[in-house]
């Protein structure tokens, strides 16, 4: 059984992306921060699908907690599934802001940064010793590094900076066949930023080729198909996930 850890797993893309992955035979570590009953709904609804789930708690904004974090993952590791090493991680914790660039404050921009960038950076880098070789870390990136949204422009600089960094990932960890690739969402019907009220929906809808917006399976689904051995040979690209927005 391959093992999966998911950052923001309590809800959204990354609840979703626990579900898939789990129904596809894959044991599940999900992260949560600030809402342990919405992990705890997710671990239910895997294990009564017959699947096996761990939600661990993990604030991926603050770097000095990733060693004690991967502590708590070798011990879950060993009690859970008898084994020392994990196979993939999905690096998809994370906030929305949307602020114009005239209004954004440093500590927004701050926080934005260590969420996005800073944390996927040093928390990969904390588990590395845990992943087993041959493993594949996907990050969740963003559309809007490519199509240009008034006011995201801290969150996409920094998504945009998880591209860049997902090839970099793919380059220095090849030698123990580590996969690295990004995922660029469009506009999902989540929570993210306070979620969608009915105009600009409709907007976001009428921009896109397949006439809606994406929900969170739409995303979770292609994750957790993109871990599959089938696709074995994608490596270092950034693929976008959204219906075909603004084509």
């Amino acid at each position: 059984m391959s093992i999966v850890i998911i950052t923001g797993g309590s809800r959204g893309i990354g609840a979703s992306t626990a579900i898939q992955c789990a129904k596809r035979g894959m044991g599940v570590i999900l992260t949560y921060n600030g809402n342990p009953e919405a992990a705890r709904n997710v671990v239910r609804a895997i294990e009564a699908d017959g699947g096996k789930a761990i939600a661990l708690k993990l604030d991926v904004g603050d770097s000095t907690t990733f060693l004690s974090f991967r502590e708590a993952v070798h011990q879950t590791l060993s009690t859970t599934w008898d084994r020392t090493s994990f196979d993939f991680l999905v690096n998809n914790a994370g906030h929305g802001l949307y602020n114009p660039i005239a209004t954004v404050t440093e500590d927004e921009f701050d926080g934005l940064f260590r969420v996005h960038l800073k944390g996927p950076f040093f928390l990969t880098q904390a588990l590395l010793p845990l992943m087993a070789d041959g493993g594949h870390i996907i990050n969740v990136a963003s559309s809007t590094s490519r199509v240009a949204t008034a006011g995201v422009a801290p969150y996409a600089s920094f998504k945009g900076g998880l591209e860049v960094l997902t090839r970099y990932m793919a380059k220095e960890f090849g030698d123990r066949r580590i996969r690295a690739n990004s995922i660029a969402p469009g506009a999902i019907r989540t929570e993210l930023g306070g979620g969608l009220n009915d105009v600009f929906e409709a907007q976001l809808a009428g921009q896109t080729a397949l006439g809606r917006v994406g929900e969170p399976d739409d995303i979770g689904c292609m994750i957790a198909c993109l871990l599959a051995d089938d696709n074995r040979w994608i490596n270092a690209q950034n693929i976008e996930v959204t219906g075909g927005y603004i084509i």
